[in-house]
């Protein structure tokens, strides 16, 4: 898999939608993104199930992990998605962020964004103006990463 433009030290990303959502654009556009910002992506594709995206995540050790919803299912299966990759030992530090159409009634749910944060995600980026947003934690991971 060739990763674009990827930086000898960028981290390793795993991007993927949940097992109901089969809409791959938008994990075409973070995809780019991250490799833009100089990432190695593993990109899972729509439809993930669970046990595929646990096995992927433990095989590629990532850096990162990177849930898109688009469907608006993303907050339920989100909750269930995070329960299992906390329950990994493997994954359970793996930061961990969740973003795009997260609910059928809009983005302007905050208990929605604490209910995620609450049950281990690092980070919620909502639909809307969420990219700056996620480019700065994504800057940040690497900081990190580089020390």
């Amino acid at each position: 898999m060739e990763h674009g433009n990827a930086e000898q030290n960028g981290l390793d990303v795993v991007v993927t939608t949940m097992a109901s959502d089969s809409h791959t654009w938008n994990l075409v556009f973070l995809q780019f993104l991250l490799e833009e910002m100089g990432h190695r992506v593993t990109n899972l594709g729509a439809c993930v199930p669970d046990a595929l995206l646990l096995s992927e995540c433990r095989r590629t050790e990532p850096d990162l992990i990177v849930i898109s919803s688009v469907n608006g299912h993303g907050h339920q299966e989100g909750l269930r998605v995070i329960q299992a990759l906390r329950a990994c030992p493997e994954l359970r530090g793996t930061p961990t962020v969740i973003g795009g159409k997260l609910g059928i009634a809009g983005a302007d749910d905050p208990d929605r964004e604490r209910t995620l944060l609450a049950a281990g995600f690092d980070a919620v980026f909502e639909e809307g103006a969420a990219v700056a947003g996620f480019r700065e934690f994504v800057g940040g991971l690497r900081s990190r990463v580089l020390l």
